[in-house]
């Protein structure tokens, strides 16, 4: 006996044009977007572009939290994919409107995660009793070759002005013979641009480096933080890098070895694992983000965490100072190298007392893990946009995807 399949017929034609609503289910997370955007976030539309901002921001939220992050796959999908067309309602926008989108609007996309924050506070997510604060070194569209350092850096300048002139006096020569002395000799615009370039990054690390200087001096006068133990200088140290394809990215050490990258920041509310806080840095270690990551809570959400924990790179005694004249309690461990004295010591007993039942222990559950949902799960490897200010929006978009998430099952 034969068996018996179901009809498939790939060419069937329709008698009424189907609706783009008939192949998403009723429970999808796309309904919920579509919704959020037109009805709950305030997303400006200045200077009114080719495609809808409101079908642009539904669509850059939609593909971040489904893990599609490049203008391109975006183009994509809303070809490919019934749930991006329905999300884009088939305007299948090419990849370059959809980059530049996001390149121009970075100011109000990147203030899209304070509106979501407060939209999970509303939703009762965030009750601010705990909050784990975490960072993580996020590789940078760039690469580690493209690096070159400040003494490197001196030494290719008066390379080049020494083949440059040589070359021009060579070409000087052979068209004066040809041409006569008419000529200006200035026919190598290669060696001219390489010039300058190698000039305007020896630049900018100089500026960068005075720019630090100066505020590590104010601190110390203003702050009453120690002085500096490095040596006075005037430039920068022979070994600081610069790096040619994003300027704004460093060379950061990780759990997988150095990397390009940049020093990115969350906080999360214990709860429900929502990210209250997020930032990008280009510091190499965490120390001095706690404090700023702190304040962001307090922006995002109109108050202070009751607690916070954190890993010992944050721990220091200008920080738990700071910590405590905000009503915050701390529970952030020492380092070796740090003397247990003063307040030091008294966050030291505050976590031996609490032995295995200490809210440190909070941290392990609350933050990590959503670094690696981000990572792992959403399959985000590293930054597509360059630029300190780029990768801040972008962040921010990541960190909003994760939130939406949390949202859209407590809405179900």
């Amino acid at each position: 006996m034969s068996k018996t399949f179901r009809a498939w017929n790939p060419h069937q034609d329709y008698l009424f044009p189907p609706s783009l609503s008939d192949f998403v289910p009723e429970d999808h997370v796309c309904h919920f977007i579509l919704t959020l955007v037109n009805e709950e976030l305030d997303v400006e539309e200045r200077g009114y572009p080719p495609h809808s901002p409101k079908m642009m921001t539904a669509l850059l939220l939609y593909g971040y939290m489904k893990g599609v992050y490049s203008s391109r796959k975006l183009a994509q999908a809303c070809r490919e994919r019934t749930d991006f067309m329905y999300v884009s309602g088939m305007c299948r926008p090419d990849h370059r409107p959809v980059a530049s989108f996001r390149k121009r609007h970075m100011v109000a996309l990147e203030g899209i995660f304070k509106q979501v924050v407060q939209l999970c506070a509303e939703a009762g997510l965030v009750e601010m009793k705990h909050v784990a604060i975490d960072g993580t070194k996020i590789k940078a569209n760039a690469s580690s070759s493209k690096n070159m350092s400040y003494s490197d850096l001196k030494k290719t300048e008066e390379r080049l002005v020494s083949e440059w002139f040589e070359l021009a006096e060579a070409a000087d020569r052979e068209e004066d013979a040809k041409y006569g002395e008419d000529k200006r000799g200035d026919e190598f615009p290669r060696a001219a641009e390489a010039l300058e370039r190698v000039r305007k990054a020896k630049k900018a690390l100089e500026e960068r480096d005075k720019k630090s200087r100066e505020k590590r001096k104010k601190a110390e006068k203003e702050e009453g933080k120690p002085k500096s133990k490095t040596k006075e200088r005037t430039e920068p140290p022979e070994n600081k890098q610069y790096n040619f394809t994003d300027p704004d990215s460093g060379l950061m050490r990780s759990r997988q070895g150095f990397i390009q990258g940049y020093n990115s920041q969350i906080a999360v509310d214990s709860e429900s694992q929502i990210i209250v806080a997020c930032s990008v840095s280009q510091a190499k270690n965490d120390l001095e983000e706690l404090i700023p990551v702190v304040e962001e809570i307090k922006d995002n959400v109109s108050r202070f965490p009751e607690e916070v924990s954190a890993d010992s790179g944050y721990c220091s005694t200008e920080n738990l100072t700071k910590l405590k004249e905000k009503g915050v309690r701390g529970y952030i461990p020492k380092t070796d190298k740090i003397a247990d004295v003063g307040i030091i010591r008294e966050m030291s007993q505050r976590l031996k007392k609490g032995g295995r039942r200490s809210r440190y222990r909070i941290r392990k559950y609350t933050v990590e893990p959503v670094f690696g949902i981000i990572k792992s799960a959403r399959s985000y490897s590293g930054f597509l946009m360059r630029g300190i200010a780029s990768v801040k929006t972008e962040w921010a978009l990541v960190c909003s995807a994760h939130n939406l998430w949390k949202l859209a099952k407590a809405r179900s």
